[in-house]
């Protein structure tokens, strides 16, 4: 799995589509190439002070390295955004938000939420 890691990255991501879930956020977009799929994690500063949110960081990029390698298509970059929920959510629930995340972003091309210019 390979990572997201420059914000022009996370900001391209940022214009695809967008699945809530109760543990995680999911933004995906298609890169329109067959490279590997990349993955960048990121949460707010709402959720609390810097080792609040390292705790959920790591807490949603090991449930992504457990699952995307199955659910992930090559060509495309997801960024998992932390949620309140993630703190204290089963890890097995967090597991299955985000391959149900994955799967709704591919269900439908065109079907589901999309960011809208303001």
């Amino acid at each position: 799995m390979e990572r997201l890691l420059r914000r022009r990255d996370f900001l391209s991501a940022a214009k695809g589509r967008f699945v809530p879930q109760a543990g995680v956020l999911l933004q995906g977009r298609d890169r329109a190439d067959d490279a590997p799929p990349r993955v960048g994690f990121t949460c707010t500063k709402k959720l609390g002070n810097a080792v609040a949110r390292n705790r959920i960081r790591r807490r949603i990029k090991e449930a992504a390295r457990l699952v995307m390698a199955d659910v992930a298509r090559p060509g495309f970059d997801y960024v998992l955004i932390g949620r309140e929920a993630s703190k204290t959510r089963a890890f097995e629930a967090l597991k299955k938000d985000i391959i149900s995340a994955v799967s709704k972003l591919h269900a439908t091309p065109g079907v589901g939420d999309t960011r809208t210019k303001r």
